[in-house]
């Protein structure tokens, strides 16, 4: 008698805002992410088909000053891009200024 291989399930993914989708096979737990056209080239998660969820862009709020911070098509700072789920819950991707220096010989 032989030891029954399970399959892992099947997800089906899609952004609520450009066409974009994707099947993962994975049985841990995961989310996953795509350079999403409609949001300026933005890493931003896809959403399980049938999930109650939507994904919102936050634009940062503070001064930037001299900051190299992460733009939209139309020059906005982008700081995050959450999740929310119809349940309450939310997922946050934050986008961190890039760190630059300077060496002086």
């Amino acid at each position: 008698m032989g030891v029954p291989i399970l399959a892992p399930p099947v997800r089906r993914w899609h952004c609520p805002h450009c066409p974009a989708t994707d099947v993962t096979r994975e049985a841990e737990p995961h989310t996953r992410f795509h350079p999403c056209g409609a949001l300026g080239g933005f890493s931003a998660p896809l959403i399980e088909v049938g999930v109650d969820a939507t994904t919102v862009v936050h634009e940062r709020a503070d001064y930037i000053g001299r900051e190299h911070v992460q733009l939209t098509p139309a020059g906005r700072p982008v700081m995050a891009i959450s999740t929310e789920y119809g349940d309450g819950r939310r997922d946050v991707a934050v986008y961190a200024p890039t760190a630059h220096g300077r060496a002086d010989a």
